[in-house]
């Protein structure tokens, strides 16, 4: 009877947050090593078909470098990176079209639907929302980068997202975009979720990583902090405790704040129901970083 209790409880804690961010957009941008971890990808997509349920609307941006990187492999291609970014040329394109907005694109549609969930995959074969530019970078000397076909996304077509939610359906949006002249582009996971949350004006951008999210101290997971402000987070810059790799994706959290974005979240996709006890319980279980004025309206419950 005491267990039983204990998950009203749960349910109870949960009710709150489900009629908070009822109707409202949550982005999610899968990645990474969580990608590799099939057990711990059940998990999550079963968190995005219980907050689709519950009335969220949760919309997927993805990546998959890892089976890129594999499948160039198996292709006796060599992968190559150019100032710490993937290079694309034309045989690299092929393989990341079939692997990333083909064979992953269209499998995670497919686990959601197994789930219980409704999920569209929107790739170049289906529906494409993504529409983008070359991507044109100087390095320290100021000289032109050539990345080859890697873009940035600029527009987003939020009206057919909007409707899918709306309908009750997961998109599920792999991280390249179509040119205006009808060429396709590799596009970084990070930048393509941000701007999909911008276009949508999400109430939350999610970024599932492999770490618990900012910690005081890097190497001590105790330490994680469970919410920043964005003056908090700038001064932890400036001061050295948030440093090395961890730098631009906080500055990047901060610059969608400016954008429209409520609150965006860092957490350990590994855990399991890391989603949901992000979302639904009041203390989560990584990072919120929100503008300092939406920072004391958490604190004080509201």
């Amino acid at each position: 009877m005491e267990e039983a209790i204990q998950k009203a409880d749960v349910l109870i804690e949960a009710l709150q947050w489900i009629r908070q961010f009822r109707g409202k957009i949550t982005v999610i941008k899968l990645g990474g090593s969580v990608m590799e971890d099939s057990r711990a990808m059940v998990h999550l997509l079963l968190d995005v078909v219980f907050m689709e349920t519950v009335g969220m609307q949760p919309v997927i941006v993805h990546g998959g470098g890892a089976a890129i990187s594999r499948a160039m492999q198996a292709a006796g291609l060599q992968a190559r990176f150019v100032e710490g970014r993937r290079y694309t040329d034309e045989a690299a394109l092929e393989i990341v079209e079939r692997v990333l907005a083909g064979e992953i694109n269209e499998r995670l549609a497919e686990q959601i639907d197994l789930l219980g969930g409704r999920a569209r995959a929107l790739n170049f074969r289906t529906m494409n929302v993504l529409t983008g530019e070359r991507l044109h970078l100087s390095n320290s000397q100021g000289e032109p980068v050539d990345l080859g076909h890697v873009g940035k996304v600029t527009s987003v077509d939020r009206d057919a997202v909007r409707r899918l939610c709306r309908d009750g359906f997961v998109p599920v949006i792999p991280s390249m975009c179509a040119t205006a002249e009808g060429g396709k582009l590799n596009v970084n996971a990070d930048t393509a979720a941000m701007a999909v949350a911008e276009a949508l004006q999400a109430e939350k951008l999610v970024f599932l990583s492999d770490v618990n999210g900012v910690r005081r101290q890097k190497d001590n997971p105790e330490s994680l902090l469970h919410s920043l402000s964005d003056r908090e987070a700038r001064e932890m810059i400036r001061n050295g405790a948030i440093d090395s790799g961890m730098i631009p994706k906080i500055e990047a959290c901060l610059e969608i704040l400016k954008k429209g974005v409520r609150k965006v979240h860092i957490i350990d996709g590994r855990l399991r129901h890391s989603l949901l006890l992000e979302v639904y319980t009041s203390r989560g279980v990584g990072t919120e970083i929100a503008h300092e004025t939406s920072q004391e309206c958490v604190e004080l419950g509201a």
